[in-house]
This record gives C-alpha cells, structure tokens and sequence, in this order.
C-alpha cells in the first residue's frame, strides 16, 4: 500500500513529485533543498546553515509519517561544489552519530534555486 506524506512544515514540492512516499514499511523522502517553509525561499549562504536547513525540513517530514533519524537507512547528499563537502559533513554528523545510514555524496553542476545542498533520504521500519 502507498501513502503520500504532506506536511507544511516542510517546503512544498516545486514540480509534480511529492514530498515523501511510504510503501511498505520504507519511506521514500525526495531530495530536500535548504528552503525555509515559512518564507519559500533558500536562506542560509553557507553550507552549513543551509544543511541545517534542509535537516528541518527532512525531520519534518520524518515526523509526519512517523518516523526518526535513527529509522534512515540511507542518504544521497548532493553538493553544488565538492569543496562544501566538509561543511555538510559537520552538520550530518551532528543528526547521525552512531549507527549511521548508508550514504553517497557527490558534486552536481547545478542545484534548483541556486542551493549549496540538497539531500535525499529513505527510511525504513
């Protein structure tokens, strides 16, 4: 059975996706950019305020199906520029210290509406 996840307290999407899907028993959260749901747009400039950002907005969806960190099971981290690797690192590190989930992270031409990240996730339970 598929269930659609909405919450406003997470950026609504900016195409024809939704913000998270959940099939059994894994939820599926589309790449989420360093948008403020409160005002619409990105910002942070940095790549640390912006991971943050985008760690709000993955909690918040998290939340509304359900779910925590400790249920992720991977991550996809896309970074505009390589070089900001080290600044998302020391935010991702701060929501997944031990038993951390599978990940790949990699440098993209471009990012929607300029961002300096943007991360993907699933979880499962």
């Amino acid at each position: 059975m598929k269930r659609i996840i909405n919450t406003s307290n997470a950026p609504a999407a900016i195409g024809p996706y939704s913000q998270a899907v959940e099939a059994n028993g894994t939820l599926y959260i589309s790449g989420q950019l360093p948008v403020n749901p409160e005002v619409g747009k990105i910002e942070a400039t940095d790549v640390a305020g912006q991971a943050e950002q985008v760690f709000a907005n993955i909690k918040a969806i998290l939340t509304e199906a359900g779910y925590s960190f400790s249920d992720v099971v991977k991550s996809t981290v896309f970074l505009s520029d390589i070089a900001n690797f080290a600044g998302m690192n020391e935010v991702y590190k701060k929501y997944y210290a031990t038993e951390c989930p599978a990940r790949s992270a990699f440098a993209v031409k471009d990012l929607p509406l300029g961002a300096l990240v943007e991360i993907e996730t699933i979880a499962a339970k």
